[in-house]
């Protein structure tokens, strides 16, 4: 019998977030990249647009700012309609996406990151 595996949704990443929608933020998602729902992100410093987390980068993207609430596909230009939680909310760790070469202790540094933001990362089903 075939496994049946089904795309996570906003249910499964978020587990919290503040009234009114205080914890999100709309975001610029730059060219070039495909990217899903509870994608770790970060900020290119100079043209203020996100993209994802790259530990190894030197140009802000290094550094946590949010997770993406929405697959977004940016692969042929910048989109502008990217939501994101910015702060104040609660992520499930099993619903994170990572770099695929990313180390235990990026990731470690990433959480604390976010964390700083007042986005919390809880292991939960």
């Amino acid at each position: 019998m075939a496994e049946i595996k089904q795309t996570l949704n906003l249910g499964d990443l978020l587990k919290y977030e503040d009234e009114g929608f205080y914890s999100r933020d709309r975001a610029t998602l730059t060219a070039g990249q495909t990217l899903v729902l509870g994608t770790v992100v970060g900020l290119v410093t100079t043209t203020g647009k996100v993209k994802q987390l790259d530990p190894s980068a030197t140009d802000g993207s290094q550094l946590a700012c949010g997770v993406l609430l929405q697959d977004c596909d940016a692969y042929l230009v910048d989109r502008d309609d990217a939501l994101m939680l910015a702060r104040h909310g609660t992520v499930a760790q099993h619903a994170l996406t990572w770099p695929a070469a990313i180390t235990v202790a990026e990731r470690d540094a990433a959480v604390a990151q976010l964390k700083t933001l007042g986005i919390l990362v809880r292991q939960s089903a």
